[in-house]
């Protein structure tokens, strides 16, 4: 069997990466931070042109009918270039859960999400505050075991400051109501689980490219900085701390990829399987933040270096969807009580 991803997928994940290079610069994020909303209305004009808000979306609905593993690769490079935009939640969280419902309203929600002319925030009890609810048309929120659809209007919101600039994160006052409930009971339970393994992937896939973008960031610094008239990263001491977060970047890539193809092809193991990636891959993204900004020494721990951007984003990925003891747990009952014990996931919830 052949795990390798597609020549169309790989050929598509550079097309995307070079678009995303040249679009979302450091210089564009430090920009995008003196804003009210912190996001760019005409970068989301262009995902929508690319068709990447409805990659996930079923053509009937004007999307393009793929799944987790075409986008998995996709989302490592938003972390790349530590996107603020909330493309991966959208496309990999937002846009699955509402085509999985059985309402009426799908068709219509998932063809405006497709165009860009809806956004959508979804907010699980596992994450006490919800991201970009400011800019969102529609908010999907769980209640207890129910999930409900709320409109921006029928909602208060009080910003919450982040570690992250690019962060917007919103405590959300709102009224659970019959009229906005669209899943209840065990049909809610299953698609909080889905949810939650869903955005436990992309923080995951966006991991792996922030770990990537950290290392070439302090190689190329490394290969500038000069002292006793040498590069820095000549030495074996500078060698090693870069050598140790790109060994856990290649372990952590498989398990990643894995996860990706358990929930596109329901694998029962899939929440145990995006719990060992959300681990793995949060771990190498922090150990690039730790030793990127070592190997930069005191400049990295300034504003002016963009180190920061990327380790910032390392460090709040690391504690969304989930953080590292939930996931831990999760891979630890699998070990020790067997996976027939454990299910689909869904009882993790």
């Amino acid at each position: 069997m052949d795990f390798t991803f597609t020549e169309d997928q790989l050929l598509f994940q550079g097309e995307i990466k070079k678009f995303l290079v040249n679009e979302v610069t450091p210089e564009k994020i430090r920009e995008l931070w003196e804003t009210e909303s912190g996001r760019s209305d005409e970068l989301w004009t262009q995902f929508a042109e690319l068709g990447l808000l409805g990659m996930t979306a079923p053509e009937e609905f004007g999307g393009l009918g793929m799944n987790e593993v075409d986008f998995v690769l996709i989302a490592q490079e938003c972390g790349f270039v530590a996107l603020p935009e909330p493309l991966v939640e959208t496309v990999l969280v937002a846009v699955p859960l509402i085509n999985a419902l059985n309402d009426d309203r799908k068709g219509e929600w998932l063809a405006a999400i497709a165009s860009g002319e809806m956004k959508v925030a979804t907010g699980l009890m596992q994450n006490e505050l919800v991201a970009d609810a400011h800019i969102a048309d529609l908010l999907i929120l769980q209640y207890g075991d129910e999930l409900h659809a709320v409109a921006r209007e029928d909602v208060t919101l009080t910003l919450n400051e982040s570690v992250d600039p690019s962060r917007r994160l919103f405590d959300v006052e709102w009224k659970p109501e019959e009229s906005n409930a669209i899943a209840s009971g065990d049909e809610a339970k299953q698609l909080i689980a889905a949810t939650l393994n869903r955005g436990a992937l992309g923080a995951a896939a966006q991991a792996l490219g922030l770990t990537q973008r950290m290392i070439e960031m302090s190689v190329q610094y490394t290969a500038d900085r000069q002292q006793f008239g040498v590069a820095i990263g000549t030495f074996q001491a500078v060698k090693h701390r870069m050598a140790n977060v790109a060994v856990p970047l290649e372990y952590a890539k498989a398990v990643v990829h894995r996860a990706a193809c358990s929930i596109a092809n329901n694998h029962s193991d899939a929440g145990v399987h995006v719990s060992h990636a959300k681990v793995a891959a949060c771990d190498a993204s922090l150990a690039g933040a730790k030793n990127g900004i070592q190997v930069h020494g005191a400049m990295g721990y300034t504003w002016e270096v963009d180190m920061h951007i990327f380790m910032k984003k390392a460090w709040v990925l690391n504690n969304t969807w989930g953080d590292s003891a939930f996931h831990k747990n999760r891979v630890a009952e699998f070990a020790l009580s067997g996976a027939e014990k454990i299910g689909a996931g869904a009882t993790f919830v």
